[in-house]
């Protein structure tokens, strides 16, 4: 177990190279299926460290692996680099204050995420030279977790089937391996056709597909009231028909996140949803086309990977932050309303208290408030054992997707986050490697929770990544 840490001062030797890489990431953020000029620099620099190189991974422009040593298990560490729109944040600055160019910013720590991720890998990869030992790590360049659900596409086409243990990370307000939790997540579009006329001459010859899209709506208000109370249903208008109120509108298209706490819970949503939106279509003779855009599975836990990423964590022990840390962190607090400082103890299972960053490690029994969104993840999970960590990098009460997440995403506590979330992953791995009991009962574990319900994607068969087109400037 001892030996397996020294594995930190891999990490450690390049730390501050990979730090400087998850600047160049912040500096070009790209939307989900965009990512053209992040994952260029992913390429180079997995070129630079010697890996072995897959390009359009599952068909996808920007996905990307390297594959590093011989023989052995197969470690795959989990990497993101894709950005969020509308979200562009000056860094170092605790006032709103966007930049000029395309609007999009790292709100979710993206650029830390990719660049930690590839660095557990290198250091895994140089300890294993160092010690001849056998065994494969791999980098997984994973794009569009923003809604694009790139990994869930990434497993259906088998991009993970020979890897024995999936490892990852996301940057967090606190330090702790991750429950295991998610819901699971169907992106759906609804669009309606009907008949336009004249909205006071003729109304009796229109056939309103703005009112079939507001009947759904209420329709699925109704709904919530009967679903699992960890169910969640939410919506956006992606076309409301024009805006002459004078014409009554033949097209409107409204796109829906149903989520579950579980695969068979969401398809039953789905279906209900569905039964909704055809019941609106009918009562305004109008047609409704409905597509799934992207799908995810709820994660699956891994008790003994838990376990063994728990007992890394606690001997590496918190994110050495430092005073000028602090300090930054309390300006970006007094930019926050106190619910959401109150919110982020609340999940973490903590009692408030006056700290800006969180610099120790959350005991690994400690129950918060259970607050899920979902991830594509989640779809890795069901096709490979695979553990998250959660790591301080922000401060506490930051709301994930926020110009806040932006503006500390090239702060030294941030590096120091990623840095330090990149040791825990190497050291997670490296057990692996050293402990074959732990890859069985890894391996046991994750066979136990599918027995019962194989995995199947989310996503339809005939549904394709919405890949987007190279920009003229990348």
């Amino acid at each position: 177990m001892k030996n397996a840490d020294t594995i930190w001062d891999d990490v450690d030797a390049k730390g501050a190279a990979f730090a400087a890489f998850s600047d160049i990431i912040w500096g070009i953020p790209e939307i989900a299926y965009t990512e053209y000029r992040s994952v260029a620099a992913h390429h180079d620099m997995l070129a630079a460290e010697g890996f072995t190189i897959t390009q359009n991974v599952a068909g996808i422009p920007t996905a990307i692996m390297g594959e590093a040593g011989s023989g052995g298990p197969v470690i795959a560490i989990l990497g993101e680099y894709d950005a969020l729109p509308g979200l562009s944040q000056e860094s170092g600055v605790a006032e709103h204050r966007p930049l000029p160019g395309n609007g999009a910013g790292h709100a979710c720590g993206h650029n830390l995420h990719g660049a930690a991720s590839m660095l557990a890998a290198t250091a895994v990869k140089d300890w294993l030279a160092r010690n001849g030992l056998a065994g494969r790590v791999r980098y997984y360049g994973c794009p569009a977790e923003e809604g694009g659900a790139a990994k869930s596409f990434m497993a259906r086409a088998g991009a993970f089937a020979d890897v024995d243990i999936a490892i990852c990370w996301h940057p967090a307000t606190f330090t702790r391996v991750d429950e295991g939790l998610s819901l699971a997540n169907t992106r759906m579009d609804f669009a309606f056709t009907g008949r336009a006329s004249h909205a006071s001459a003729a109304p009796h010859l229109g056939r309103s597909a703005l009112d079939a899209v507001e009947l759904m709506n209420v329709g699925v208000n109704y709904l919530r009231e009967h679903v699992p109370s960890d169910s969640r249903i939410h919506y956006a208008m992606l076309d409301a028909g024009g805006i002459a109120p004078n014409v009554v509108q033949a097209r409107a298209k409204v796109r829906y996140a149903i989520r579950a706490s579980t695969l068979h819970g969401m398809f039953a949503l789905n279906e209900r949803v569905k039964k909704i939106a055809h019941g609106a279509a009918m009562m305004t003779e109008t047609q409704v086309d409905i597509s799934i855009m992207s799908a995810v599975s709820n994660m699956l836990a891994n008790t003994p990977l838990k376990d063994a990423t728990q007992a890394c964590l606690d001997r590496l022990g918190g994110v050495p932050f430092d005073a000028a840390d602090r300090a930054f962190a309390s300006q970006i607090q007094a930019t926050l309303h106190p619910d959401d400082i109150e919110n982020d103890f609340r999940a973490a299972g903590e009692d408030p208290h006056t700290a800006p960053l969180h610099d120790g490690v959350i005991p690994q029994h400690q129950r918060g408030e259970l607050m899920l969104g979902s991830t594509d993840v989640g779809d890795v999970s069901w096709v490979v054992p695979t553990v998250q960590t959660w790591v301080a990098t922000h401060a506490i009460g930051t709301p994930g997707h926020s110009w806040q997440i932006t503006a500390q995403g090239k702060m030294p506590a941030a590096h120091k986050g990623m840095i330090h979330a990149a040791k825990i992953m190497a050291s997670t791995a490296a057990e692996v490697l050293t402990n074959p009991a732990l890859l069985v009962a890894a391996k046991a574990d994750h066979q136990r929770r599918i027995a019962k319900t194989p995995y199947v994607c989310p996503i339809p068969a005939d549904v394709t990544p919405p890949l987007q087109p190279r920009p003229e400037q990348a």
